[in-house]
């Protein structure tokens, strides 16, 4: 069985993956980041972003077209 692990050693992340996940997390008000990792490397970084919707202001601009 392998070893889980939080130490960085273990599986160092190459700074440009490290930033490119940063990148994705601010890049989204609201919604999730999906990091896909395959034989210990990042290999896929997916953005989900949701769209709030406000009651109120979406009916004042139904109201007024």
């Amino acid at each position: 069985m392998k070893r889980l692990s939080t130490l960085p050693e273990d599986h160092p992340i190459h700074t440009k993956v490290a930033q490119d996940i940063l990148r994705a997390v601010a890049s989204i008000d609201y919604g999730s980041v999906e990091i896909v990792i395959h034989d210990n490397k990042v290999v896929q970084i997916e953005l989900r972003e949701k769209i709030r919707i406000h009651q109120k202001e979406y009916e004042s601009n139904v109201a007024k077209s």
